[in-house]
Parts: C-alpha cells; structure tokens; sequence
C-alpha cells in the first residue's frame, strides 16, 4: 500500500517540479514578461488556492471518492499545460494558468488526504511516503538544468505528459470513498461546531496564521530564485536548487525521531525562522560574490520546507476529526497557497519591478532583504503567542 502511494507522490512532484519553479526564467527570458507580470502570473496559485481545494475537499468528503476526483484533475491539467507551451502573449498565458492552477492545485491537499487516510499513523508514516516527492523534485531539477531546457516550453510538456499518466494511474488507487454522509448544504457543513472549535483554540490560530503570513517569504523563492541564480551567471542554476531537496530528504526521514525529541513550538519556530534567514545568505553572497553563499542559502531550503510547512500539515491532520481530513487540508491550502501566497506573488513581483536596473539587471540585495525580514519577524511572533507546551 505504502509503495502505491509512493508512486503517487513521486510523480506528482516530478510534475510540478519539472516546470514550476523555473517558469520563471523562461518568462523572463524567452517572452520577456515584467516583474509584475510574473508576479501576477504566480499570484494564480493563490486565486486558485482560493477558490478550489477547499471546495475539492468537502466533495471528497461529502460526496465523491478522492482517487476519481485526481483523475479527472490530473486529466485536465495535462491537456492545459499543453496548450500553456504554445502560448506567448501575457494575457492568454494568465488565463490559460490560472485555468490550470483551478484545476490542479486541489491535488496537493487532495493527495495528502488520500495518504492520511491509507496510514496508520501520520506523524510517523506519512513522512516516509512524502520523501519520495522530495527525491522526484531532485530528479526533476538536475534533468531540466543539466539539458539546459530552463528558458524552453518543453518543460510544460513534460509536465502534461507526466499528468496523462499520473490520471490513469489514479484508477489503480485503493478506494478512498466519502466518509461523512450527513445532509445539509456545503456551508452548514463548513460552519459546523467541528470547524468552529478549533478557531476557539488561540494556539491553533497563531500557527495557521503564521504559516499563511510565510507564505511571503516563500513566494519569493518559488517566483524569483531561479532567475536570480541565472542572473549571477551559476551554472546549471535548476540543478543546483536542488540542494535544498538534500537536506529536505535528510530531515523528513528525520522528522519520527525529532517529533519525540522536541516540541512542536520549537520545530515549527525553525521553520518559520530559516524562511526568512536564508535569504540573507545570499545577500552576503552577492555582497562578496562567492557562489557558495547562495548554495548555503539554498542548502537550508530543506530544513524551511519540512519544520515550518510539512510539521503544520501533519498537526492539522491529528486535530481534525477524520471525516474533516480532506476539508482541513482543503482549508490549509487555502491559507497558504492561497491568502497568503496572493499577497506574497504581489509583493515579490512589484519588488523585482521596482528594482529592476535594466534588462536582466536587478538589485537583488534590497529585493532579498525584504521576504528575510518578513520571515524572522513572523518566526518571533510565533514564539511569543504560541502556548501549545506538547511534543507532538
């Protein structure tokens, strides 16, 4: 079951990472779309975040059975992807992503669920699955940058093809049915005295919150990093990212052991802290023009991902009834990839525009500065206002 579930995530990842991360070199490069413009076209994870998942997560457990519910998603997106290769002008290419962001980002938390549900115990197996999205993202990265494809289409094609197979594959899924039947409408359900409860728990609120604000920081790094390695003149910049997946790897097959060790305000703290610190890495990197500063800043990407954002993800899951997993991870998508990484896509794009000191030219310092700032202080916050005094 779990090597099933396995393949599921691998793919997944190795779909998103083969285009997502550097699209933002080839909209630069090859159609030479603005700072702000591709800020907006990464705020469509956002919109999407929105509007979707959480509506694709009471379907699944109201109504519909998640491994059919991916098909059809997954079926879609590969068609869009497609028609995004061919694409040049800036407002076909926004609705043309925004379509596909509606249609593809409900699987991420959509995904989870499905594993939540399969696993005995989230804390402890769920990591063992999610580390093989980590090892696809790595394979993803080092193919795109060694062939150089970081500026070309092909990529998207790549990714489409990849979602062809990964609808089919979603038939062989073990059956993950609706497990909530009560009536009512959608709404009832969502404002019903299970989700009300946990917005009663302050601590709760703070990391939810939390989490939604680095969203900032992280909007950064997914829209603008790949540019800026490129911009630097590193070699291979798509591969080299993938450093960060190293330490990622490391620490999930880590992350048992450390949820018996330490407390769950101390691991999310980390997390929270390094999103907004590693930036700073490459501030002295560009200060000093050594690239192993930025590789360090890259390196502890790993340690960001798994203590801030995948620690909250299985927290989420152990607080909600099981009836609400595929909502709550719904919900979460909806605050991070969502609220908070609408306002995070804005502001790094109108920060690289405002900054931009000519064609392929920015002060990326001033522009680092920024989501590194936004990060430490959010870190601190949360170590003041979070009282949840458990290990998880």
């Amino acid at each position: 079951m779990y090597a099933r579930l396995s393949v599921l995530i691998f793919f997944h990842f190795f779909l998103w990472g083969s285009w997502f991360v550097t699209a933002g070199t080839y909209l630069i490069s090859n159609l030479e779309f603005s700072g702000s413009q591709i800020g907006l076209i990464y705020s469509t994870t956002a919109i999407s975040a929105i509007l979707s998942p959480l509506a694709m997560g009471v379907l699944a457990d109201r109504y519909f059975s998640v491994e059919k519910i991916l098909t059809i998603l997954y079926i879609t997106g590969g068609g869009l992807l497609w028609w995004m290769s061919y694409i040049t002008s800036f407002p076909l290419f926004f609705i043309a992503i925004l379509i596909y962001m509606l249609v593809f980002l409900p699987s991420f938390s959509l995904a989870n669920s499905l594993c939540f549900h399969h696993v005995q115990d989230a804390r402890f197996d769920f990591p063992k699955i999610r580390v093989w999205g980590t090892i696809a993202w790595i394979i993803a990265g080092i193919i795109v940058g060694t062939l150089r494809l970081e500026d070309q289409p092909i990529t998207m094609r790549i990714a489409g093809s990849i979602s062809f197979l990964l609808a089919i594959y979603c038939l062989t899924l073990p059956s993950t049915p609706p497990t909530h039947q009560s009536g009512g409408t959608i709404w009832e359900f969502l404002k019903g005295k299970e989700i009300t409860d946990l917005f009663k728990d302050r601590s709760f609120v703070i990391l939810i919150s939390s989490v939604a604000v680095i969203c900032i920081p992280t909007a950064y790094y997914y829209s603008f990093v790949n540019p800026f390695l490129n911009e630097m003149g590193v070699v291979n910049a798509a591969g080299k990212m993938s450093i960060g997946q190293v330490t990622e790897i490391v620490l999930m097959l880590l992350l048992p052991w450390i949820f018996r060790i330490f407390r769950l305000k101390y691991i999310i703290f980390t997390g929270l802290f390094l999103w907004g610190f590693r930036y700073l890495f490459f501030v002295i990197g560009i200060e000093y023009h050594l690239e192993w500063w930025y590789l360090t800043g890259l390196l502890v990407h790993g340690a960001a991902y798994i203590f801030a954002t995948l620690t909250s993800q299985i927290y989420l899951d152990t607080r909600v009834p099981r009836h609400l997993r595929s909502t709550a991870q719904g919900f979460y998508s909806f605050l991070t990839f969502g609220i908070g990484a609408f306002v995070g896509s804005i502001i790094a794009g109108g920060t690289v525009s405002a900054f931009n000191m000519g064609p392929n030219q920015h002060d990326w310092q001033t522009i680092w500065m920024i989501p590194s700032v936004i990060g430490i202080i959010t870190a601190f916050v949360f170590l003041l206002l979070f009282k949840n005094k458990s290990k998880t």
